[in-house]
């Protein structure tokens, strides 16, 4: 699938799974998380050619994927792989920051950074994704800029109205460093 954005010259990165085995704490992962930078407006262009290239899950893909900005399709091996569709500029700057990692044995990917993986994880909220949230926080130590991830994680929260998130995160800081 990376190979199928690549020549197209699409924007995109890995987040989830495979981006925690790259900047925290490797675990199992059961699917594959891709974030691709299509906009607004745009959205049915980048479906449409993914529904041609690669299986669909579930009934309706195209229309749920309008819907909830989140194509889930299966790669030739029956991995599902989860396509979300990115248009805000933050999703940009995401894109911005991605970068290429070799995984081994020929298997190059472009991930999100860790700041930003720590984001996503950090809003997401589930408990796993705070188990990930330690896991890169340890494992990246002062690598990782502290303040770029609260400048992006801070007003995504006040949006949600979840300003506990950011207490947990500075909190989790504190405790790993």
């Amino acid at each position: 699938m990376a190979d199928f954005m690549e020549a197209r010259g699409w924007r995109y990165c890995v987040i989830g799974g495979l981006a925690v085995m790259r900047w925290g704490e490797p675990r199992t992962t059961q699917d594959v998380d891709i974030t691709l930078l299509t906009g607004f407006g745009e959205e049915e262009r980048f479906i449409d050619a993914l529904l041609a290239g690669f299986g669909s899950r579930g009934a309706d893909p195209r229309g749920k994927a309008l819907l909830n900005r989140v194509l889930l399709l299966s790669a030739a091996n029956g991995v599902g792989v989860d396509v979300a569709l990115a248009g805000f500029p933050f999703e940009e700057e995401i894109m911005g920051r991605a970068s290429v990692f070799d995984y081994g044995e020929g298997c190059r990917l472009k991930t999100c950074s860790a700041e930003d993986l720590v984001v996503a994880k950090a809003f997401a909220d589930r408990p796993k994704d705070w188990l990930d949230v330690e896991g890169i926080l340890i494992r990246q130590g002062n690598q990782l800029d502290v303040e770029l991830v609260l400048r992006q994680l801070a007003p995504l929260c006040e949006l949600k109205e979840t300003p506990e998130i950011v207490a947990r995160f500075r909190k989790l800081v504190e405790t790993t460093r």
